[in-house]
């Protein structure tokens, strides 16, 4: 089961079909591992390494001007032959302390309890945000609140292991041993995972760049208008701009240009070809997303 933290629907005056719910798996770089001497000793032989893949959802690339905020990261691990390796890790849930927060934008991970693991796989990690959980009112875009899964698959070969028994003693050798194995590489593997943390993130961190930017405009476009129509001596020019925004004072009418500006910057759509859309699920009572798997 993925985790699917708490995301918000898009508004209601964005197109059906324009919002895409899924992800877009990148490939990272394949990882060799080494077996540890005592692993050997017990048959584990050939070649081992480690394949990453991961999935930031929702896909947000058709607004690129929608800021983001990455709550949960989810790391599962895979046996060769595909199968979810399950039950508690020290590695993974030791893993926060071995990364560097500075480099990949992010205030620190902490690793979910027991209880709010029952019904997820793997291990996960709530993205610590600091004081940014409480909304800022003068932040004319609210993030999105995205999610990102981390696949590690095993890949292993050897030319003498042929015999359908073989490769399940094979699988169970790795599996028992999968603790040591990854202890061996720690420093391999914690330095993988903090490259494709840092690749999955980068958009991020440009998106954080644009909103600062975006922001500080907005708040310059508000107080120019604002002061616009209460310095005006003109009655009717005043009452006018209050009727266009269906308003009944300058109050008002701050916040009602704010939401405008929010609309026309945060959602502005741009086709990509490289992205495709999960159609919206017409059902105003749920605010729960429509799930998209790969």
């Amino acid at each position: 089961m993925l985790v699917t933290p708490s995301i918000d629907r898009p508004p209601g005056f964005l197109v059906k079909g324009r919002w895409c719910q899924g992800g877009h798996p990148v490939l990272g770089n394949t990882l060799p591992l080494s077996i540890p001497p005592q692993v050997i000793n017990q048959g584990l032989y050939g070649v081992l390494s480690l394949q990453p893949v991961t999935l930031l959802r929702p896909c947000a690339l058709q607004y690129p001007n929608l800021a983001t905020q990455l709550t949960h990261i989810q790391v599962l691990i895979y046996s060769p032959s595909k199968v979810p390796v399950t039950g508690p890790s020290v590695f993974f849930q030791s893993l926060p302390s071995h990364l560097d927060y500075h480099e990949l934008g992010l205030r620190g991970l902490h690793c979910s309890s027991f209880q709010e693991l029952v019904h997820s796989d793997g291990t996960v990690y709530r993205v610590d945000q600091g004081n940014s959980e409480e909304p800022d009112e003068k932040s004319i875009v609210q993030p999105l609140h995205q999610s990102l899964l981390i696949s590690l698959f095993l890949q292993h070969s050897d030319p003498f292991t042929t015999q359908l028994s073989d490769i399940v003693v094979t699988e169970m050798l790795i599996e028992h041993h999968l603790e040591d194995i990854l202890n061996n590489n720690r420093q391999a593997v914690v330095s993988a995972l903090q490259t494709e943390l840092k690749k999955a993130l980068k958009s991020q961190t440009r998106r954080n760049k644009v909103q600062e930017k975006m922001n500080s405009a907005a708040e310059v476009i508000l107080s120019s208008s604002i002061s616009i129509v209460s310095c005006s001596s003109n009655v009717g020019f005043r009452n006018a701009c209050l009727n266009s925004m269906k308003v009944q004072s300058t109050h008002e009418l701050s916040a009602s240009l704010r939401e405008s500006l929010r609309r026309v910057t945060s959602w502005k759509f741009i086709p990509k070809g490289t992205c495709y859309s999960a159609e919206i699920e017409e059902h105003p009572e749920t605010m729960e997303p429509t799930r998209t798997e790969i």
